[in-house]
């Protein structure tokens, strides 16, 4: 997930506010962020307490209930890594972190070819992988609340040789990546 580090570092800063929607025992934030309030909402309160990046956490089952447990305005950027396909109300979830995020605050998804199979959301399985990518970016222009939407995809690297999956394919799994800015 170097490449999702990478991604990251790029289109956020250091010091901000961050959201770390979706998170779990490991952080694909950079490691430089340390300055950062990185606050992560995930499903696994041991898995949260063991991300050393978070200087905060909150179990919440999004599934259960879209209403992000925040005030207003109170993140410069709200992150998810590999598991919007989870998410059975991506749009209301949308909704709810354009609430969250401060005028002009970053939304960065990132997903991947990677999921587990019989968890994802409907027809998540049947699209090819630019589909995905645009049904993600879909969450966001039908809430109405974001801007400067953009997308980028990498694809076609070299796995490495120390990956578990190296036997299987010897190129990582793609990556697609969708942002915007709040209105």
């Amino acid at each position: 997930m170097e490449q999702v580090r990478t991604f990251y570092s790029r289109i956020l800063k250091p010091g901000a506010a961050i959201l770390d929607l979706m998170s779990s025992h490991d952080s694909h934030l950079p490691p430089d962020f340390v300055d950062s309030e990185i606050t992560g909402l995930g499903l696994n309160k041991t898995e949260l307490a063991a991300n050393a990046m978070l200087t905060d956490h909150v179990v919440h089952d999004l599934n259960s209930s879209p209403l992000l447990p925040f005030d207003d305005n109170c993140f410069d950027a709200v992150i998810c890594t590999v598991s919007i396909e989870y998410l059975t109300q991506p749009y209301e979830i949308m909704i709810q972190v354009a609430r969250v995020l401060r005028p002009g605050g970053l939304c960065a998804i990132a997903v991947s070819n990677r999921w587990f199979p019989g968890k994802q959301i409907q027809p998540w399985s049947h699209l090819h992988p630019f589909e995905r990518q645009g049904m993600v970016l879909g969450f966001l222009i039908r809430s109405g609340l974001f801007k400067n939407l953009q997308t980028e995809s990498i694809r076609g690297l070299s796995r490495p040789i120390d990956d578990k999956h190296y036997r299987t394919t010897q190129l990582s799994d793609p990556l697609f990546f969708i942002w915007g800015m709040t209105k």
